[in-house]
């Protein structure tokens, strides 16, 4: 979940801030379990305002009968998706709880490694995967950055805009102040993500250019990377914009990291759903054009300081 294009989608483009920050009720429940979540309304039955949402008859029969949508996430981007005293927060979970207003089905959030999503959405397992994955041509077609096919592909509901930034140790000890001035050095990263990609495509371009190669450190997840730039064990970090600015910010009271350079490279993060179900993906894409009309989708983004990433209109498979 190559590098990510400098190129923003059609029909979608970033918007400013027009209203103040406001409360959304009603987060995502999540067990202190971890993988077993809960929902408001139980599995198996509808919510009970369903037939009065205004479009739940958009959405397959089968979502219907189960009044559920199972989502698969990976709660460790703060503040895009996180864990808060045993609940799932955050910026995604507010929108799928705007999103179940529209269609009168819960959103019932799972969280797994990042990149088990697609692999666990082409299986069944859940129905979408919502978890700041950017909407780019690999996943739409199901290859991997070289090119060979690793599975089924997806389908994208663009609902968001952002950028990768590279963030530092507090100080920048190791005075690097841009993804390019990390040749020879070593930066972390979280496995399979886009953000990966694009240290592999700059460290070839470092060689390219005669420079030496990054040491790119991947882990499983992304607190790992943090904890080694955090000890110095690796000179910089990236991942998406928004989470780095919430890393940075929050992170010991903004006392343990900085980002250097400007956010690049933006693209479209994507509500991912399996090619074969349609009718669920153009149902998505109307509940989130229907609560960016109806404000709701802004007064989310204000709430967890994301309003840069805002769109004008949802769009299907728009990342490049």
């Amino acid at each position: 979940m190559t590098a990510r294009p400098t190129r923003r989608p059609s029909r979608v483009s970033l918007r400013p801030a027009a209203i103040g920050a406001i409360a959304v009720a009603g987060a995502l429940l999540l067990s202190a379990c971890g993988d077993q979540t809960e929902s408001a309304a139980p599995a198996g039955e509808k919510s009970s305002n369903s037939s009065k949402a205004p479009l739940f008859d958009k959405l397959p029969a089968e979502i219907q009968k189960k009044g559920v949508i199972e989502v698969g996430t990976n709660a460790e981007y703060a503040p895009m998706e996180f864990m808060e005293g045993g609940k799932v927060v955050g910026v995604d979970p507010d929108l799928a709880e705007a999103l179940s207003k529209q269609l009168g089905v819960e959103f019932k959030f799972t969280s797994g490694s990042f990149d088990g999503l697609i692999t666990s959405l082409n299986s069944g397992r859940y129905d979408i995967a919502m978890s700041s994955i950017t909407d780019n041509k690999q996943r739409q077609e199901g290859l991997d950055d070289k090119g060979k096919k690793l599975g089924d592909g997806v389908d994208f509901v663009d609902y968001f805009i952002a950028g990768t930034a590279v963030y530092v140790k507090k100080g920048n000890p190791e005075g690097v102040d841009s993804i390019e001035a990390l040749c020879g050095k070593t930066a972390a990263v979280q496995r399979g993500t886009t953000y990966e990609d694009a240290l592999k495509a700059q460290s070839k371009k470092c060689k390219d250019d005669g420079k030496k190669a990054i040491k790119i450190e991947s882990f499983e997840n992304d607190t790992e990377a943090q904890t080694r730039v955090k000890s110095g064990g690796a000179a910089a970090g990236v991942n998406d914009y928004p989470v780095a600015l919430e890393l940075v910010r929050k992170a010991n009271n903004g006392k343990d990291f900085e980002i250097v350079g400007d956010q690049y490279d933006a693209g479209p993060f994507g509500i991912a759903v399996d090619k074969d179900n349609t009718q669920l993906r153009d149902a998505l894409k109307a509940a989130v054009d229907a609560i960016i009309e109806d404000g709701s989708y802004q007064k989310v983004l204000e709430k967890w300081g994301a309003e840069t990433g805002a769109i004008d209109a949802a769009a299907i498979n728009s990342g490049k």
